[in-house]
């Protein structure tokens, strides 16, 4: 579990609430269900209309990311390099299928494919560098999804106020409803603005930094894959090693 999202959510929320007591305003005016109803449902409805179904999902499954990120593979990924080096230097690239099966990673799999088929060097760093750009872009899609609820949600918030004023204005004439009116439209505002810049904007901003920590790994791991099929000195395979440790948990 990731503390510092759990935190900060907390945080966020418990913001909100202590500011609204100091104010001498009670919490349940802040929970307004038709206004929740308008901003929360009025977004996903307009992020799904720019979104495709399975790039929808694939965020949603992405969203456990933000408090629960995946392991780090740094300190395993250098491990298993320098087997690779040593497999290679010592016994040829054959002996690196061995490895290809036990993977369970599809980016790896190919890599060490590439290299046992005798691909020259070149086309191999050529054809990962291809898969890697594709994964990142549908990843980063992903993380765009949380981002485009970010800017839908202040702008459905507003139109749950205008609502809201259009009940009370239709009420003039039964004070009893003024107030609940009025609610609506100032705590969908609440809503709107809350969800984008307590959740949805942070939610996307880690998920890209998840993202582009796990393409910088497959980027070293392009490089090594590069330097083994083209039987580079183990010294750059271990500077390899050492760039992908800098950023280690």
């Amino acid at each position: 579990m990731d503390r510092a999202s759990v935190t900060g959510i907390i945080f966020g929320i418990g913001a909100l609430m202590v500011g609204q007591v100091l104010e001498g305003g009670s919490l349940g005016s802040l929970v307004q269900p038709a206004a929740f109803a308008i901003v929360f449902v009025g977004t996903v409805g307009a992020v799904l209309l720019q979104t495709e179904m399975p790039t929808f999902m694939r965020a949603m499954r992405m969203a456990r990311w933000v408090f629960q990120p995946p392991p780090s593979q740094r300190t395993k990924l250098a491990g298993d390099i320098a087997k690779w080096s040593l497999h290679a230097r010592r016994d040829g690239l054959l002996s690196l299928e061995q490895f290809m099966l036990a993977s369970k990673d599809a980016f790896i799999q190919k890599g060490l494919r590439l290299v046992i088929d005798g691909i020259a060097p070149d086309k191999v760093r050529s054809l990962l560098e291809t898969d890697l750009s594709a994964y990142e872009f549908r990843e980063r899609q992903g993380a765009r999804v949380w981002e485009a609820g970010a800017g839908y949600a202040p702008t459905i918030g507003i139109l749950g106020a205008v609502l809201g004023l259009i009940h009370v204005m239709e009420n003039l004439g039964d004070p009893s409803k003024l107030g609940s009116g009025i609610a609506v439209a100032f705590v969908a505002t609440v809503y709107g603005v809350g969800l984008a810049n307590l959740l949805f904007f942070p939610m996307a901003n880690k998920l890209k930094t998840i993202i582009a920590d796990n393409v910088a790994q497959y980027e070293v791991l392009t490089d090594v894959f590069h330097d083994i099929a083209g039987g580079d000195h183990s010294r750059v395979i271990e500077e390899r090693v050492v760039c992908l440790l800098a950023r280690a948990d």
